[in-house]
């Protein structure tokens, strides 16, 4: 839980552990707690416990936590062993700093300008800036001021819009394009698949708590991008009627022949941020599923127009087939070499299905509907990339010898 391990699978893992060590236990997950009931036939009592656990994915520490998961299981170890292996890891420190998770976020938002929203050479720029500013907020100042924490999603909205709408008016900037690439990094994207997999998985109450959930963030953003937009307006009139000039060299869409470049950088720098190490087998693997999803999914908006939950469907489809056939023959862990590439689809459709910022309708237009439409064309993404996972798994694991342990995908 504390390293972000995809919720849906918790319970089936600590069902196989205690099986395995023939400790009568049952477990029931919610978000951010486990109920753990250990009974004892002879007394006919029973022990119960709760763990509560903040969550921040960490696929560097969820792999390693997989592999002494995996060593128990099988009888590599012992459980002393491992528990001491676990300890060990809960008291490491993070492979990245926060600086470098800062730089991290500025280049990611830099590649994601042009390659999903259409930015120009120089709208990269107004979006790394916008991502390191972000980050800095998240990683340096919500963390030590519970206040802040409660307002960070809507005030870095209303910010980041209102001062993308003011570089968009001197005719140099596009505002949809470094809006949306300066809020992707806030997205709940992974918030809203994992209750997407919760209830398809027939677990109601978690999936249900984390889609409500996700689905008012979403307004929360919605809300702040309309809101900054629309204070703009109000200080500057002139520009809702301004007219933009010729766009120049720098202003024109970066040719889509650098996403040879973009999307592995991308990627990689994807892995950094979600802490993965940067000596590690797993890294080329996570950066080549994450390249092969991506152009799947690309490859298939082609052919499928407006239908950004069947483009998705397909390209989560293949990355389940390559992460499970990894983890198979190569006994890697499907869930940390495919979560990249799955996190990759999410923008990459809200970019197909509209991006964020175009939801913005001037000042007649209802705030809460656009950010509603956030919500559902996340949605729409996390249904179709929902599909694809389930899918893949179901063709990979119906043949062959069955697993010993829970299996450990999304």
């Amino acid at each position: 839980m504390l390293f972000g391990a995809p919720s849906h699978r918790i319970e089936s893992q600590l069902n196989a552990t205690a099986n395995v060590l023939e400790v009568d236990a049952q477990f029931i997950h919610f978000p951010g707690i486990v109920i753990a009931s250990f009974g004892d036939v002879d007394k006919h009592t029973s022990e119960t416990h709760f763990v509560k656990s903040k969550s921040d994915l960490s696929l560097g520490a969820l792999h390693d936590v997989h592999q002494i998961y995996r060593k128990v299981v099988h009888d590599d170890i012992g459980v002393q062993e491992g528990t001491e292996e676990l300890n060990a890891l809960l008291k490491a420190e993070a492979c990245w700093g926060e600086w470098a998770r800062i730089g991290f976020a500025a280049v990611r938002c830099w590649l994601m300008a042009p390659m999903s929203f259409g930015g120009s050479f120089i709208d990269a720029f107004a979006a790394a800036a916008f991502g390191a500013g972000l980050t800095f907020l998240q990683l340096r100042v919500t963390r030590k001021n519970a206040m802040y924490s409660n307002v960070f999603e809507i005030s870095t909205a209303i910010l980041i819009s209102f001062i993308a709408r003011g570089l968009s008016t001197t005719g140099i900037f596009c505002y949809q394009s470094i809006a949306s690439s300066g809020l992707i990094l806030v997205l709940p994207g992974y918030v809203i698949l994992c209750g997407s997999l919760e209830l398809a998985s027939k677990n109601m109450i978690a999936g249900s708590v984390r889609m409500v959930y996700a689905i008012i963030y979403s307004l929360f953003l919605g809300f702040g991008i309309a809101i900054g937009s629309d204070f703009y307006f109000l200080l500057d009139p002139a520009a809702r009627n301004s007219i933009l000039p010729d766009w120049p060299w720098y202003r024109q869409p970066i040719s889509p022949w650098f996403n040879f470049i973009f999307v592995p950088l991308f990627s990689l720098l994807s892995c950094f941020n979600l802490l993965q190490p940067l000596r590690s087998w797993n890294l080329p693997v996570m950066v080549f599923i994450a390249c092969v999803g991506w152009t799947a999914n690309m490859t298939a908006n082609r052919f499928v127009f407006n239908r950004s939950d069947v483009v998705s469907a397909i390209g989560s489809f293949i990355i389940g087939i390559l992460g499970n056939v990894y983890s198979r023959i190569f006994r890697g862990t499907a869930f940390t070499a495919t979560a990249v590439a799955v996190l990759f689809l999410v923008p990459s459709g809200m970019a197909m299905a509209g991006g964020l910022a175009m939801t913005y309708k001037g000042s007649d237009g209802d705030l809460y509907s656009n950010g509603l439409t956030i919500g559902l064309r996340m949605v729409s993404v996390a249904i179709g990339i929902t599909v694809g996972l389930f899918g893949s798994a179901l063709v990979v694991y119906s043949f062959g010898r069955r697993k010993g342990g829970a299996l450990f995908a999304f």
